[in-house]
């Protein structure tokens, strides 16, 4: 499989370099070249199929032409030691949990494998690599996770003073570990214009091998499309018709992920997702594209320090814009419609659901009949741990759940034995870079 580009199709690169790289000078963002019909792995799969092995079949069929087979179930072996739980709550109804990894998140897996699979790659090329983001905690706990025992990946973290949270003194790089954090005496803003100062120099990227663990980079991306593909083969001898998945949009990374399973072959029939300010319904009740009218060589950057996969899902549409309305299907739902969602889960599948499993829920109640036939099927796809919006809950059951130990875990707040750097001080940060570089 190649890697083009969304704003230059001519740009093509093979997955290594997506991953090392993963930011196209054009200004835009990786996306697969070609469907590949991986419909032979997906319908060999069944319930007894784990997520590991399923994601290294899916792996080395997507590119074969780089790793071997076994190099490709190692990377998913290593990234992929528990599976997602899927549930069955009634006849038609099944809510996949995303969040029993390290730190209660879907990005635990999508993380976990990216340092799995750089790691592989720079053993290859005798190289090394720093993965430069911008956390708000959660990142951050999870890359800290991911990349404890890794030898050639490291990680240079920017939050705002005081915000770092979910690491251990041992993963700092002074202390042995691979983890450098940098607090900033500043805002969020500031961060991320501080780390897209850096992305804004090749020769900075260049010099210190630069890359990224959010969604910028494919190879942070790519894996979470296995989460459908999982559901499938968990789901497929219970089901008669059609299988819709009911997801948040976030930042359009699940649904683009949900997308490129599809493009591969993956047997579903649409996505429904509570509308966005970008993704909207339309006055015939059909999805729409709030900016898809501005020419992609009209819009700025996309930025490597705070992405939006929006121009991914514009990408997959390009070729046919009216299939998006048969495929996507957003719901408005108010504030009451989502707590009310909440307490119905709760009440009818005992179920603890946040915010944005909830949302998800109430945009299917309000679409299932007018979409799903009665032998048809909705994967309810819950992100995050409900312990991380307890207070929602709360509000709406009258229970306080109770937070697991590995979220506690993610959410302790972290005391940096360092100086917090000036909002706008890149000659820091290049020096925190240089002297990670160096080890």
């Amino acid at each position: 499989m190649r890697f083009i580009s969304t704003r230059d199709s001519s740009n093509q690169v093979d997955f290594r370099k997506a991953v090392l790289s993963p930011m196209p000078k054009d200004g835009g963002l990786y996306v697969p070249d070609e469907n590949s019909d991986l419909r032979k792995w997906i319908l060999y799969a069944d319930k007894n199929t784990s997520f590991s092995s399923l994601a290294g079949s899916l792996t080395s069929a997507m590119i074969n032409k780089e790793f071997s087979p076994i190099i490709c179930e190692t990377i998913a072996t290593r990234a992929f030691p528990k599976d997602p739980v899927l549930k069955q709550l009634d006849s038609n109804l099944f809510l996949l949990e995303l969040y029993n990894g390290a730190t209660g998140t879907f990005k635990d897996f999508g993380v976990s494998y990216l340092t799995a699979t750089l790691e592989t790659i720079l053993q290859y090329e005798g190289k090394k690599a720093i993965l430069l983001d911008v956390t708000t905690g959660e990142l951050g706990a999870c890359i800290a996770q991911a990349i404890r025992k890794n030898k050639l990946v490291k990680s240079v973290l920017v939050a705002p003073k005081g915000s770092f949270r979910g690491l251990c003194e041992e993963d700092y790089v002074w202390n042995g570990g691979n983890i450098y954090p940098v607090e900033v005496d500043g805002t969020l803003d500031d961060c991320f214009e501080l780390v897209q100062k850096i992305f804004d120099s090749p020769e900075l990227v260049e010099k210190f091998s630069l890359t990224v663990a959010n969604t910028a980079n494919i190879g942070r991306l790519l894996p979470q499309a296995f989460f459908y593909t999982y559901a499938f083969s968990h789901i497929k001898h219970l089901v008669n018709g059609e299988i819709y998945y009911a997801v948040s949009a976030g930042n359009y990374g699940n649904l683009v992920s949900g997308l490129y399973g599809w493009k591969m072959s993956l047997p579903l029939n649409g996505f429904i997702v509570p509308s966005t300010k970008d993704l909207v319904v339309d006055v015939d009740g059909k999805a729409k594209l709030v900016d898809s009218f501005v020419p992609l060589e009209k819009r700025p950057r996309v930025k490597a320090s705070e992405p939006s996969n929006m121009e991914r899902f514009e990408n997959i549409f390009k070729a046919n814009q009216l299939l998006i309305k048969s495929f996507v299907y957003p719901a408005k739902v108010s504030e009451e419609e989502i707590n009310s969602a909440c307490k119905e889960l709760f009440v009818k599948y005992k179920i603890y659901a946040d915010k944005e499993t909830s949302s998800s829920y109430a945009a299917y109640l309000k679409r299932k009949e007018e979409i799903v036939s009665d032998d048809g099927a909705v994967v309810l796809v819950a992100r995050e741990s409900p312990c991380l919006n307890a207070d929602f809950i709360l509000s709406n059951i009258g229970e306080r759940i109770k937070m697991t130990s590995n979220v506690e875990a993610a959410f302790k707040k972290n005391v940096i034995p360092k100086d917090a750097i000036a909002s706008g001080d890149i000659e820091s940060l290049i020096a925190v870079l240089n002297s990670v570089n160096l080890l």
